[in-house]
């Protein structure tokens, strides 16, 4: 049976995976209420968990380095009373890691297009065979996703949706929206990856120096 997170797990871990995100933002990632979300940041804040910065018109929450213990502390309690999850979430990583390594090379070629005397060209999108090919390595790699991101869900209710996100943001980019491969201001393939990538080593407690992602967020 799905384990549902309690709702004050459930913002920290979501200032988590977004890095730097406004308190809509925050409560919209796990579907919360905007009110009571807000209370928790300031309640966080307080904490000295969370803390809010503002660069011109943009403002977010970012989490401290008290903050990221205590959400590991709430993700490694959380996981030992979902009883048996460890291993199954375990299994399900290293299931992750080889779509992993696909998915960052699908990104870095609709980045960049080598040509003679360039292999860092970037890619201007005119060659319509080359971004095919990106197109159906994601549409391989959404399919291998499907069947592990229910399995995740089978065991904490938060990790539903990667599985449907990344399908969308897919379409889009298949329909002739080619920024919802890797744009970092919209519900990307990439960005979605990134989040999960994230929720995963931040679930399992795995050091991101030995998980490393290639491309900016």
């Amino acid at each position: 049976m799905t384990r549902a997170s309690p709702t004050g797990l459930l913002v920290l871990h979501a200032v988590r995976i977004t890095g730097f995100a406004d308190t809509q933002v925050i409560a919209h990632r796990f579907g919360l209420d905007p009110a009571e979300t807000a209370g928790i940041l300031r309640d966080a804040e307080a904490r000295g968990w969370v803390q809010h910065a503002a660069f011109a018109d943009i403002g977010g929450w970012s989490l401290t380095g008290m903050g990221r213990t205590e959400n590991e502390r709430q993700l490694r309690d959380e996981l030992a009373a979902a009883g048996g999850g460890d291993d199954e979430i375990r299994a399900i990583h290293r299931g992750f890691l080889p779509l992993n390594a696909r998915l960052q090379q699908a990104c870095t070629d609709w980045q960049l297009h080598p040509v003679p005397g360039d292999r860092l060209a970037a890619n201007d999108h005119s060659d319509p065979v080359w971004d095919a090919c990106v197109l159906d390595e994601l549409a391989t790699i959404d399919r291998a996703l499907t069947p592990l991101a229910r399995r995740l869900a089978d065991i904490l209710t938060r990790f539903q949706g990667y599985d449907t996100r990344f399908t969308a943001a897919l379409q889009r980019a298949q329909a002739g929206d080619g920024g919802w491969v890797d744009r970092t201001d919209v519900d990307s393939c990439h960005r979605v990856w990134f989040e999960l990538h994230e929720d995963l080593i931040a679930t399992l407690g795995i050091d991101r120096r030995t998980a490393a992602w290639p491309l900016e967020r």
